[in-house]
């Protein structure tokens, strides 16, 4: 493990980051199972921020109570779950850390190779989600998670056969619908805190479009957005979806096209005049997408007015 001086600790394969920390060697090269004990160990000798170049699943019996949505505590303080994707810079500021997960499922990408779950897993968000929007957990959510890694543990630590790959994919698959199921009734029971943060950005993306900023600054990105808002860009996207069936990039075209709309309605501005004014650099991008979105050309729909 060679890395830079206050570089993140790089760990490439499980058996190296079992091997700095004393850890047993994974009985599986590409998949391991930690329990509480090994959790302990590998928590408290963590110093600083680290990457880990495979999926990571944690289930933690209790979360600070710090742990924010947006600017709101959660509701559930009892437990649940954090993921991180490969590559992803987990930090050693990470204000879960005081609780020590009962079970961490550690996934290299190669364990997916020739399974459908191998493209699948890219596309679940909260692998990208920050550690304060962890999946908190009822009681009988709970259940459900830790059945399904004690069935994963019991088949890793269990005489291994020709379908033993076929079963643990199977059950990650099914953790992960689970997970998917479970974050989609957080976002409802957080309802009002996420009318909140719709509200919040509206009132910036109103902001930015009604000021002359996107002249100066250029199209509102999700990052941007997101970084004003304290949520992670996958968040937004998926908090934005549950509430209006749109992505945050999608709900940033929308908001451009309707100010689109009601310049092309109501002013001379030539479409080149509009299009610097709402941060694109060439006109025919602006033409492009309003074209794409609307069915029509800026011209077309100005000509519908006169």
């Amino acid at each position: 493990m060679k890395r830079k001086e206050g570089a993140p600790y790089n760990f490439n394969s499980l058996s190296e980051a079992a091997r700095v920390f004393g850890l047993p060697n994974p009985q599986h090269p590409l998949i391991c199972m930690l329990g509480a004990e090994s959790n302990q160990v590998l928590e408290n000798f963590m110093p600083q921020s680290h990457v880990l170049n495979f999926y990571k699943i944690s289930y933690k019996p209790r979360l600070s109570g710090r742990a924010r949505y947006g600017q709101h505590f959660y509701d559930f303080d009892e437990g649940g779950l954090l993921f991180a994707a490969p590559g992803q810079i987990i930090g050693a500021d990470d204000e879960h850390q005081g609780a020590c997960s009962f079970y961490t499922l550690l996934i290299h990408p190669d364990f997916f190779l020739t399974y459908p779950l191998a493209k699948k897993i890219k596309q679940y968000g909260f692998f990208s989600y920050s550690a304060n929007e962890a999946l908190h957990l009822s009681d009988k959510e709970k259940e459900t998670v830790i059945s399904i890694f004690r069935i994963i543990e019991e088949e890793l630590n269990s005489r291994i056969d020709e379908l033993s790959h076929d079963v643990v994919i199977s059950q990650i698959e099914l953790l992960l619908t689970y997970a998917n199921r479970f974050y989609k009734r957080q976002f409802i029971t957080r309802k009002s805190h996420s009318s909140d943060l719709l509200e919040k950005l509206e009132e910036i993306l109103e902001d930015h479009f009604n000021n002359d900023r996107s002249a100066t600054q250029g199209i509102p990105t999700v990052q941007y957005l997101s970084g004003l808002l304290n949520i992670s860009p996958s968040y937004l996207s998926d908090m934005l979806r549950s509430l209006t069936g749109q992505n945050a990039q999608q709900h940033i075209h929308h908001k451009l096209i309707e100010k689109a709309k009601e310049k092309l309605s109501t002013t001379n501005l030539s479409i080149s005049e509009i299009a610097y004014e709402l941060g694109f650099e060439h006109p025919q991008s602006f033409s492009k997408l309003f074209k794409t979105k609307t069915s029509q050309s800026p011209i077309a729909f100005r000509a519908s007015f006169n």
